[in-house]
């Protein structure tokens, strides 16, 4: 295994997971990065290198965090989010790996990319039910911004320093089991 599979699976692991928080915000990100050559995208993605990807992309980007801002638009945009996630994870990852075989290329993508993506989107609606419990609601925007940050920042690392992305990720995926155990414990008090 080369150099460059190591980091195509780290660039499309940290990618998967930002999926998680948020679904196109990785997306747009792999576009701009395929638009302005930072990342190459596979034969088969040269597509979201296209302007019109870019600009579709972008809009729905926006569109799906400033949904979240509104209470219970984002509950019901967590319900579809969810298989959603795994499949953006599972897309995501399979477009940035290199010199791998089919097989080998969409097991990795399903497996990693998708399961990352599905666990941090799991996790992220699990605490906007706590938020909900503990808050009325009134901390789900607070919520959102957070997640929104995270799926930008963690795309933005993806692409520069997918290594450190990858110790990021560790990290704050303990953060959140973290927190959820804790207001959960609170919330049977």
């Amino acid at each position: 295994m080369t150099t460059e599979m190591i980091l195509s699976i780290f660039l499309g692991i940290g990618l998967a997971a930002s999926s998680g928080f948020r679904v196109f915000v990785p997306l747009f990100a792999l576009s701009c990065a395929a638009y302005f050559h930072i990342i190459p995208p596979n034969d088969s993605w040269q597509w979201v290198a296209s302007t019109p990807a870019l600009i579709i992309l972008g809009v729905a980007s926006i569109a799906e965090s400033m949904s979240y801002l509104i209470p219970l638009v984002d509950h019901m945009l967590d319900t579809v989010a969810v298989p959603l996630a795994g499949i953006a994870g599972t897309l995501v990852m399979a477009s940035t790996l290199t010199d791998m075989s089919p097989a080998m290329t969409w097991a990795l993508a399903i497996i990693a990319g998708g399961g990352a993506a599905a666990t941090i989107k799991g996790t992220a609606a699990t605490t906007r039910v706590a938020s909900t419990a503990t808050t009325g609601g009134l901390a789900n925007p607070a919520v959102s911004v957070a997640e929104t940050g995270a799926a930008i920042g963690l795309s933005a690392l993806s692409i520069f320093s997918p290594i450190f992305a990858m110790i990021a990720l560790l990290i704050g995926l303990l953060m959140m089991i973290w927190v959820v155990i804790m207001v959960k414990n609170r919330v049977k008090r």
